[in-house]
């Protein structure tokens, strides 16, 4: 009750009261910034994963069998996951890249027999590479691909020679924007989606050499090998860039770093998966919906999709696809570089210069002039960009058996070795791509 003679507090008006309201702040997009910011080598992986010869295969995919595959990105996410986390696992605890612990725990034989393994997949895919955006190119300028894949190589050769490896980072890492194109034109080709949630959810198979050559590289393009040494070294790289110079320093981790480096993985697989699924659907809804079923490349599939879904369908795969390769090729020249220079035990990382690192660069300049060479060597560049896919599937295997060799072994890894379910994850990648890789042999004709 007032007392006599008071007087009611002032209340302020709405007005008042709304100026003087904090403002809400929306974090959104600083947190997702900051959050993208804390990303590295597990984004740049699943991104360079999307390569030309990956994005032919799925081109290749949809227009053969239409939205029936879209399941396998539902399949093939958790098995690369599972895969690219224990390569990570490798840099952060040993300290050093796959191949310089295949160097120290076996045999000579083990360790350059992996080495071969890798390099023979890389070059040929690095050859396919540069030739689908030599075709790509000439597609949209008229200048015949047989100058465009010179130019491209001494381009990409000299990003990896003349520019620091923080630098390169940075430019890989906002690169893989351009892949969101693919994305784009999906929605152009104006999908059937209920047909779309259909397949994505219940699996379709079909009993034919054609088919499992496909789903081998389907599996090849998505849990490739030069992924496998690539995320180890730039795991090493990432804490060298910490200022742990020596092996001693680097070696060991927290459960921070690997849940860090879990984040990481995951969102780059993701985005990996994400590509493919939506360059499937992209190619379903358009060249196979339209009775267009017997694509070789990429470039005919864009050709083949701008009277169908329109100019900006066209452009939008056409660019991605030459932003895919100038992502995925130095990420293979630079796997094999960092094997074969773990494994000789030179010193050498694209972090260093030329010049006390000529071992190192030597191989990334010889695998990418072999790979120019393929094109001109009579080697049909529309063929490799499919089966270099389906080379990396056969090879996979054996690799990441090793690989689960390595993480799984105490004496290696420590208290931080392979949990249980990693590990089972791991074996099932090997019996699904094993077992794939079997029944094409065994179904083709």
């Amino acid at each position: 009750m007032r007392r006599a003679g008071s007087e009611p507090a002032a209340q302020p008006s709405r007005a008042a009261a709304a100026r003087h309201k904090p403002k809400a702040v929306w974090l959104g997009p600083r947190l997702a910034w900051r959050f993208v910011g804390r990303l590295g080598p597990g984004l740049i992986t699943g991104a360079a994963d999307d390569d030309p010869s990956g994005i032919s295969t799925y081109s290749v995919t949809g227009a053969a069998f239409g939205y029936a595959p879209l399941w396998t990105a539902l399949l093939s996410f958790p098995l690369m996951v599972a895969v690219q986390m224990m390569c990570a696992r490798v840099g952060l605890v040993a300290g050093e890249g796959l191949a310089g612990v295949i160097r120290r725990r076996y045999p000579r034989w083990v360790l350059w027999t992996a080495c071969a393994l890798l390099v023979t997949a890389n070059t040929v895919n690095i050859g396919a590479d540069l030739g689908g955006m030599a075709n790509v190119s000439q597609m949209v300028t008229g200048v015949r691909s047989i100058y465009w894949t010179p130019v491209y190589a001494a381009l990409i050769t000299a990003f990896l020679v003349w520019w620091s490896y923080d630098r390169l980072a940075r430019i890989f890492k906002w690169m893989t924007l351009l892949l969101l194109s693919y994305i784009l034109a999906a929605f152009l080709a104006k999908p059937d989606w209920a047909a779309v949630l259909r397949s994505t959810f219940i699996p379709t198979v079909e009993w034919s050499g054609a088919y499992w050559a496909t789903l081998v590289g389907i599996l090849g393009t998505t849990i490739s090998p030069y992924l496998f040494f690539w995320q180890a070294s730039q795991e090493v790289e990432e804490e060298r860039g910490q200022g742990k110079v020596t092996l001693k320093s680097r070696k060991g981790t927290t459960n921070f770093q690997l849940r860090k480096s879990r984040d990481d993985t995951l969102t780059g697989m993701f985005f990996s998966n994400l590509i493919m699924y939506f360059v499937i659907l992209t190619t379903a809804a358009t060249l196979h919906a339209h009775g267009t079923t017997t694509i070789s490349t990429a470039r005919e599939a864009a050709e083949a999709l701008r009277p169908i879904a329109g100019d900006g369908a066209y452009w939008l795969f056409s660019l991605g696809l030459i932003g895919a390769g100038m992502l995925g090729v130095p990420v293979l020249a630079g796997s094999s570089a960092y094997a074969i220079a773990e494994g000789a035990a030179w010193s050498g990382s694209l972090a260093d210069r030329v010049g006390p690192a000529k071992g190192f660069y030597g191989v990334i300049a010889v695998g990418l002039a072999l790979g120019l060479a393929l094109n001109y060597a009579g080697f049909n560049a529309v063929s490799m960009l499919f089966w270099s896919a389906v080379l990396n599937g056969v090879l996979a295997p054996p690799l990441i058996v090793l690989v689960l060799l390595v993480t799984s072994n105490p004496q290696i890894m420590g208290k931080q070795a392979n949990p249980r379910w990693l590990a089972l994850l791991g074996w099932i990648t090997v019996a699904v791509m094993a077992g794939a890789t079997c029944a094409m042999f065994a179904m083709w004709k």
